[in-house]
């Protein structure tokens, strides 16, 4: 028997202890590693109720030791997931090297709890635009990051198209030399204005001519502080992308750690129907980024640990990371395959 083995043995077994305490009919039965969570699955009886056996994670997280634990439903199954201290990161390259096709416009996101890569083709019609959202160190801008990258390893620049709006600068500088960019990464709040403003302009004479490619995915860094310091200037352009920019083949990617109504208007949140929720400070600020309630974002452990909600859906998943070495290889590659395209047409 491994160390791991006894170790996981060991943790089902203070797991059952606590349920025990408690006198529930539940027994550990099996479960799942992955880079970053084990998951147990618990097998109830059919008098156990689920708020009360949920109501037992701090317990469980104190029993095993644990920073917190995250206790849910999957279907017929409740799920114990504990924080793993041994956790491994899961890089870009690696991941997309397991992959063997990946469709047009789609993202790769990372990996999720049964240890499959995870991806969201934003040419769906109930994917389009997408809020990313999480406190420091949740690793938002880098999930961003490692999803604009995968578009460019997989569609060339006639195909799909880049703009990216960072106001502070640092975000999506790493990725300034991409050769599917329409623009330069975009810095100040005026610019961004003039940007939006011609992506509308595009949209609306590609709605007249039926058109949808190449597909064009506008990447936003602090979204909610950039529709505070531009105010309707800003609101009105963005608007007008994610409310018609899906049949034209426009797609929104917003990164914030301030999902909340005060600083994002409703009629921009109504339309991004997919959100990626990483680590945040409360359950009313996982309820606001995730637009449900009861998805435990609070408990997750930053660093990469997201929630991909969709189509009614909670998946929990490793982002996959790119490092500076990793993202400018394959910018590198990038380029020497397609070239600096001139994008007048667009631009």
């Amino acid at each position: 028997m491994t160390a791991r083995t006894t170790r996981l043995n060991l943790q089902a077994d203070r797991i059952e202890m606590v349920l025990a305490q408690h006198k529930l009919s539940a027994q550990v039965a099996g479960g799942i590693v992955t880079p970053r969570v084990v998951r147990f699955n618990l097998a109830v009886g059919p008098t156990v109720k689920l708020n009360k056996l949920a109501s037992l994670a701090e317990e469980i997280a104190l029993a095993l030791g644990a920073a917190n634990v995250r206790i849910q439903r999957d279907g017929a199954t409740m799920q114990v997931e504990v924080p793993r201290e041994d956790h491994s990161p899961v890089t870009l390259n690696g991941l997309c090297g397991t992959i063997k096709a990946v469709p047009a416009s789609t993202v790769v996101l990372g990996m999720d709890a049964n240890g499959a890569p995870l991806m969201l083709r934003l040419s769906s019609p109930a994917i389009a635009h997408v809020l990313v959202a999480g406190t420091t160190g949740s690793g938002k801008t880098a999930l961003v990051r490692s999803m604009l990258l995968s578009l460019g390893r997989y569609n060339r620049p006639n195909d799909l198209r880049i703009v990216l709006i960072d106001p502070k600068g640092r975000g999506f500088d790493p990725l300034r030399e991409m050769p599917h960019l329409l623009y330069p990464v975009v810095r100040d709040t005026d610019t961004a204005v003039e940007v939006l403003e011609k992506l509308v302009g595009h949209m609306e004479r590609r709605d007249q001519e039926k058109l949808d490619k190449p597909r064009v995915v506008i990447a936003i860094d602090e979204l909610a502080d950039l529709l505070q310091t531009g105010g309707k200037r800003i609101e009105q352009p963005l608007m007008r992308l994610v409310q018609r920019g899906r049949e034209a083949g426009f797609h929104v990617i917003g990164a914030t750690q301030k999902p909340s109504a005060k600083a994002m208007s409703g009629v921009i949140k109504s339309n991004f129907p997919t959100r990626l929720v990483g680590k945040v400070a409360s359950p009313e600020d996982a309820r606001t980024a995730a637009g449900i309630g009861a998805t435990g974002a609070e408990k997750l452990g930053g660093q990469g640990e997201f929630l991909l909600i969709a189509e009614g859906q909670t998946i929990r998943f490793q982002s996959a990371y790119a490092n500076k070495e990793d993202t400018n290889g394959l910018i590198s590659e990038m380029r020497q395959l397609t070239g600096r395209v001139i994008l007048d047409n667009v631009a």
